[in-house]
C-alpha cells in the first residue's frame, strides 16, 4: 500500500462516522487515529506488496478501530518523542485520544487497534 491512499481512507472513515451520527469531537479523534495507524502501517511494514486493512465497528458502547497488515512480527512500541525529533508521535497521539489501544496477532497478520467509548445521551425520563 502506498501513502497516497491515506487521504482517501481518512475520508472514508469520516464519512462512515458521519453516517453513524457519531459526534464531531469523537469523529475527529477516531479519524486522526485512523490516519496515524494507517500511516504507521504503511511506513513501518517490511513486507513487499502488502495489503493494509482498516476496519471500524461498534462493539457495545465503543467504536473499535483496527488497522491490520501482514508484517506480523513488527509490533509497534509506544515512544515518547523528544522535542527535537521530527517523527515518532503517532502512536503516542493514538494512546492519548483512545480509551485503550493494543495489538493482536492473527495467523498471518497483526492488528493494531484503538477503542473509543461512545458517549451516551443522558436519560430524560
Amino acid at each position: 500500500m502506498d501513502k497516497r491512499y491515506v487521504p482517501d481512507a481518512r475520508a472514508r472513515v469520516r464519512k462512515t462516522l458521519t453516517a453513524w451520527e457519531i459526534n464531531a469531537s469523537l469523529a475527529d479523534d477516531v479519524t486522526l487515529s485512523a490516519d496515524e495507524l494507517l500511516s504507521n502501517a504503511i511506513k513501518h511494514c517490511r513486507m513487499t506488496l502488502t495489503q493494509v486493512e482498516i476496519t471500524i465497528s461498534v462493539q457495545g458502547g465503543a467504536l473499535l478501530l483496527e488497522v491490520t497488515d501482514s508484517d506480523k512480527d513488527k509490533i509497534p512500541v509506544l515512544h515518547i518523542a523528544e522535542a527535537d525529533e521530527e517523527t515518532g508521535r503517532g502512536l503516542f497521539l493514538v494512546a492519548r485520544l483512545a480509551d485503550e489501544w493494543g495489538t493482536r496477532h492473527r495467523t498471518y497478520t497483526k492488528c493494531v487497534w484503538a477503542r473509543f467509548l461512545i458517549e451516551r445521551a443522558p436519560c430524560t425520563d
